[in-house]
């Protein structure tokens, strides 16, 4: 079906409103992976622009949230392929550059429709290969999203791209040069020429726009994500919440109780969670040595998610495998860049009680 034939036709009675009803599924089924489609362009388009303009992505071995940190994270973290991470760790910013311009590529191919089940493919492999090894540790696996892409990419693979496409295009123009009488073989060239002057123009502005996003992107980047200076919160007071004021009088909000655990619950390697009672987040306590207490936010500062309890010393966030130092907060491996925020604890007798945020 072309898309020149997808009108609806008007009609009137019983019989015209069936046949509209028939005309509207047959379109709703002709364009039914498009929104699937403009997703997956969009987003990898966008993945790949992020990490061009990122600055941590291509940086050293000593940024946790680089390339070559996470790489050597799933390397160590039991990732089936991990013996074929060798000749990413000898040249990381080759890899890494190739990642993101093979983003880019994909997601281009696949919003304009341009050689769509190659674009898949790629898409399908790239993201099988981050499943394998930044995703493969996340438990349980539904909430690693790079299994869920690469399960998105089949229908495009199996359907490729023929409408509202080059691809589309390219195919109903070869049925017109058909019908004039041109032979299979011109068919055949002109196709794979025009398809591949299209894919030099798309692929040429790919390339430019992903090296003017890495040459002027990363600069601000750097300077956005600079750590701003830690602003420590207002002291939570115990003191207890006071009758209701004179009407008439200034209502002011009474200060909230700081929260207390049993010192007795939180044991040397483990902890205790709470609530913070300025912002409602989940708060660890923990005891990293013996009578060393201290608290951090259970709130991921890569993307917000809930991380894990504290396990043989580190905090793992399941979203996307940062991990942090249950001692100090510090990121141990990103994608997280910022340590986790910091709370004092104070020990009165047996209760360990809950102070105001440090950093």
């Amino acid at each position: 079906m072309s898309e020149a034939s997808n009108s609806v036709p008007a009609g009137g009675g019983a019989a015209g409103r069936a046949d509209r009803a028939v005309q509207w599924r047959a379109l709703a089924s002709t364009y039914a992976l498009l929104p699937l489609r403009i997703f997956l362009g969009v987003t990898f388009v966008y993945a790949a622009l992020d990490k061009l303009s990122d600055a941590h992505f291509l940086a050293g071995a000593g940024d946790p949230a680089s390339f070559v940190s996470q790489t050597q994270a799933a390397k160590a973290g039991g990732s089936p392929i991990s013996f074929l991470l060798g000749p990413a760790l000898d040249h990381p910013t080759l890899f890494a550059l190739a990642i993101a311009f093979g983003e880019l590529a994909v997601g281009l191919g696949t919003l304009l429709g341009l050689w769509g089940r190659a674009a898949a493919l790629g898409g399908a492999l790239l993201n099988l290969s981050l499943w394998l090894t930044v995703s493969w540790s996340v438990t349980p696996y539904y909430l690693g999203n790079d299994l869920v892409y690469l399960m998105a990419w089949t229908p495009l693979l199996l359907a490729g791209t023929p409408y509202l496409s080059v691809d589309g295009y390219l195919a109903r123009r070869a049925e017109r040069d058909r019908a004039r009488g041109l032979g299979e073989d011109h068919v055949k060239r002109r196709a794979v020429v025009d398809g591949g002057i299209a894919a030099v123009a798309i692929g040429g502005a790919g390339l430019l726009t992903g090296s003017l996003t890495r040459t002027f992107g990363r600069d601000r980047s750097a300077a956005a994500k600079e750590p701003a200076a830690p602003v420590s919160a207002a002291p939570v007071s115990a003191a207890p919440v006071s009758a209701a004021p004179v009407s008439g009088a200034p209502v002011s909000e009474a200060p909230a109780l700081a929260p207390a655990v049993p010192a007795a619950s939180v044991p040397v390697g483990g902890s205790a969670q709470v609530k913070d009672p300025v912002t409602g987040d989940a708060v660890y306590i923990v005891q990293p040595k013996a009578g060393q207490y201290c608290a951090f936010s259970a709130v991921c500062t890569h993307t917000g998610c809930a991380v894990d309890a504290p396990k043989d010393g580190r905090l793992y966030c399941p979203c996307h495998g940062s991990r942090f130092d249950a001692a100090t907060g510090a990121v141990i491996n990103g994608p997280a860049v910022k340590p986790l925020p910091r709370y004092a604890v104070s020990k009165n007798g047996d209760q360990l009680t809950l102070g105001p945020q440090q950093s």
